[in-house]
């Protein structure tokens, strides 16, 4: 199976405050997810096509701190100085059938194999010893499902489906040569930067009230 986008990850400073943003910028009621014990994190999800969906994520303040970092960087100080200010598109997520192998061919670092839960799910997931972002974001975690079907399947369909997602860099030829050793350069388009402006993802949702977009924290907007 080749490598495929599974999911969006948006961050928060807790949990109310990022179902709130999104419902707001997408128009939809979203619903519930569960509990990470090993990450001491908590979501909410939505459906954005038959293997793919989004995820909203918190530090869940009624769970015991992980003995590790916290997965995509929400133990790093800048990351939770961002998320505080506003919810934001943080970063994204791939899934293969041999995580082990695609963790040995990735051109840098994607992190080691750890087994994650929630609930009655299970799955394989890349983590950097420190829970780094991988370069800010840009560069998708990976992981590996053990399930027969996606959950996505079974995930509330709220008419909401990815259009395109989007990496604006400084750097796109090196950006499209790490994707290219994971097989996941053909899943985003990639736009150049000038070389002193802050990459940043765009994600195009269609919605049942139009198309919008989901930025991250780089993103400089106009009256921004």
């Amino acid at each position: 199976m080749p490598t495929q986008l599974d999911h969006l990850v948006i961050a928060a400073r807790d949990l109310k405050q990022g179902v709130a943003y999104v419902e707001e910028q997408l128009g939809v009621t979203l619903p519930a997810g569960g509990e990470h014990p090993r990450m001491g994190t908590h979501n909410h999800l939505m459906r954005l096509g038959d293997n793919l969906f989004l995820e909203v994520i918190a530090v869940n303040p009624s769970l015991p701190p992980p003995e590790q970092p916290r997965w995509f960087g929400l133990d790093d100080p800048l990351v939770r100085a961002s998320i505080n200010v506003r919810p934001s598109l943080l970063t994204w997520v791939v899934n293969c059938d041999d995580i082990e192998r695609l963790l040995a061919q990735a051109a840098l670092p994607f992190g080691r194999r750890e087994a994650v839960s929630r609930g009655e799910l299970n799955w394989y997931f890349g983590i950097p010893e420190d829970g780094r972002l991988l370069a800010g974001g840009m560069l998708p975690y990976l992981m590996q499902w053990q399930v027969e079907t996606h959950p996505a399947q079974r995930m509330a369909d709220l008419d909401c489906r990815l259009h395109q997602l989007h990496i604006h860099h400084p750097y796109p030829l090196w950006l499209i040569s790490i994707l290219e050793s994971i097989g996941a350069s053909d899943l985003v388009q990639i736009h150049p930067l000038f070389t002193n402006h802050v990459p940043f993802l765009a994600a195009e949702i269609d919605t049942p009230s139009g198309r919008r977009v989901l930025r991250s924290p780089g993103a400089m907007l106009p009256g921004q």
